[in-house]
């Protein structure tokens, strides 16, 4: 938990500063008022006392309880400011951090527990700022001033009050070793919950389709119920805390007035004023010491939950991300676009076999590449590679001759247009969708994106739409057909001009007319542009200058259709299950 404190600013450890002086001014005007209700009584109960004086002593001791008042409002709105403070920046921190992660640390994460982490866990680190500022500091003040107060007023008291002390710290420390184990676990259970809770609206279509709602709901009751279980032990152990507190200061009262009733009924004439005024200034004192106490134990209900959540965001801070930044690369290259695979291998973290292995191939400028080969015989993982979606385990990938590594990610990235297997859009407008991207690539102007679509086949049902390319686009796009999804998300990677553009499975949702068209019109435009294909269809990939044929990992066979007609036999296979022998004689 202490490594949170080395992200605060310099202006918010100026706030901590101001805390500390408040509270300390907000103390001493609280430990005042017991002196004031001593003379009051010492007044009340002497014969011949002015009235005078004990409005004077009684306005003093209301001025202490208004000036005590301001102080901790204060402090609260300085605690608030350093909570709210760190919070941003912890926000700040670890979404920049999850940006730079690969596929690896987010699938190591999950999804689910970083959302959790960027909110949750660092609400749960806030509010400690937040109370802790103003209970952490006044509580030890507090005690410590107060009990130096009564020291020396009586034995018999002062033990009364320890005892109280000893039994307060007991019951908080047996509290803590029960209940800290389940406030590990919350955070936890509330990953499953959220992770739970998102794959089914993610998979609504689907659970609606087979009618399996109670099944899903099932799923989400036992999470639930974990998560509530779980809670409720921890809110039961918590509730002990308020009556035991409860119980401990009224028996504190109890214990010092009858060791008082004792001591005056004993004592001397002359001294029973005497001690009546000090049982009355030494019940306050007392309390003070309690609720200081009290204020730990608030403390320690939020402490280990935010000490938990404090755990969970640095595990996210420290992670160091597989994929590094290259030094960045200066050489010019003679030819751009062009793609080297040299003896590629990859393996998946902690997997037993390659996902690929041994791979070697080349695509110059303008070249189509094309990928073909039965699922999960690698074609996706191949050409991850490229944009360093993932790093290479064995050999190296060449982009415009320079290792993959060498570049900065952003100079690498700036030199592909990809369009993922699964079309992606965002909130926002059909025109942002389009001109999406950043680097060092200019914003895509209102030509451009015209002219992506136009290319991707997307610029007649995008006019079709009531505000054109101005028309929303829900998150995910799902107020959009898949086949539009896919037609945008080429078109958005064409408005950036890439060297090179990838295409992962991207025709799959498109008529065989429509994916005609693409592709000619791919042909036509971007002639200079070298395009990688992932495709399932023969149709789609039979015009490529190259064709690479996978199995399990490997290359089976690379060539033109034609070639890998008479001397591929797996190649063989896919196309005669997808078209007939006519229609692969005629072309």
């Amino acid at each position: 938990m202490g490594r949170i404190f080395k992200y605060l600013k310099a202006r918010q450890w100026l706030y901590v500063f101001f805390c500390l002086v408040f509270v300390v001014i907000g103390v001493c005007l609280e430990l005042k008022m017991p002196d004031y209700m001593s003379k009051i009584t010492m007044l009340v109960e002497t014969p011949g006392s002015e009235m005078s004086e004990v409005l004077k002593q009684g306005g003093m001791m209301l001025l202490c309880a208004v000036g005590s008042m301001i102080t901790i409002i204060v402090t609260s709105f300085f605690a608030a400011k350093v909570g709210a403070g760190i919070s941003k920046t912890l926000r700040d921190n670890v979404y920049n951090k999850v940006m730079d992660f690969s596929m690896e640390e987010i699938g190591r994460f999950s999804t689910a527990s970083l959302i959790n982490r960027t909110t949750n866990d660092i609400t749960q680190v806030q509010m400690l700022f937040v109370m802790g500022l103003s209970m952490v500091i006044k509580a030890p003040i507090m005690a410590v001033w107060a009990i130096i107060k009564i020291a020396d007023k009586n034995l018999q008291w002062t033990t009364a009050t320890a005892v109280a002390v000893g039994v307060l710290i007991l019951m908080l420390i047996t509290l803590m070793i029960f209940a800290v184990p389940r406030f590990k676990k919350i955070q936890t259970l509330t990953d499953n919950l959220n992770r739970v809770t998102r794959e089914q609206l993610n998979g609504i279509r689907v659970v609606r389709a087979y009618n399996a709602e109670s099944y899903q709901e099932e799923k989400f009751k036992v999470a639930n119920n974990a998560l509530t279980n779980n809670n409720l032990v921890v809110q039961r152990l918590m509730a002990i805390i308020g009556p035991v507190m409860t119980l401990i200061s009224s028996g504190l009262s109890v214990a010092v007035y009858w060791i008082g009733v004792i001591l005056i009924e004993n004592a001397a004439l002359t001294d029973k004023l005497t001690i009546f005024s000090d049982m009355v200034v030494f019940t306050n004192y007392a309390m003070q010491v309690i609720m200081s106490f009290m204020m730990f134990a608030m403390v320690f209900i939020l402490f280990p939950r935010a000490q938990v959540s404090a755990k969970r965001i640095l595990e996210v801070l420290d992670c160091d991300p597989r994929i590094k930044d290259g030094m960045g690369s200066d050489k010019v290259a003679a030819t751009k676009g062009s793609i080297e695979f040299n003896k590629v291998s990859f393996r998946y973290p902690d997997a037993g076999n390659e996902a690929i292995s041994d791979i070697s191939f080349k695509a110059g400028k303008g070249e189509t590449v094309a990928i073909i080969g039965a699922t999960g015989s690698g074609k996706t993982t191949l050409i991850n590679l490229i944009p360093r979606l993932f790093d290479v385990t064995g050999g190296e990938v060449l982009v415009d001759g320079v290792n993959v590594k060498d570049y900065t990610l952003e100079q690498l990235r700036d030199k592909i247009g990809y369009i993922s297997q699964k079309a992606i859009l965002f909130s926002g407008s059909v025109e942002s969708n389009i001109g999406y991207g950043g680097g060092n690539i200019p914003q895509a102007t209102e030509d451009d994106i015209k002219k992506a679509a136009k290319i991707a086949q997307s610029d007649d049902f995008i006019s079709g739409m009531p505000d054109g390319y101005a028309s929303h686009i829900a998150q995910g796009g799902t107020n959009v057909s898949g086949g539009q999804k896919q037609r945008i998300s080429i078109a958005r990677a064409i408005a950036r001009k890439p060297e090179i553009l990838i295409f992962d499975d991207s025709f799959s949702a498109l008529d065989y007319k429509t994916d005609r068209a693409l592709r000619k019109a791919l042909e036509d435009s971007l002639k200079d542009t070298t395009r990688v294909i992932v495709a399932q269809r023969i149709g789609t990939i039979r015009n490529a200058d190259k064709i690479i044929v996978l199995e399990h990992g490997k290359v089976v066979g690379i060539g033109k259709h034609d070639d890998l007609l008479k001397n591929c036999e797996v190649y063989k296979e896919i196309a005669e299950s997808q078209l007939s022998k006519e229609e692969l004689a005629n072309g």
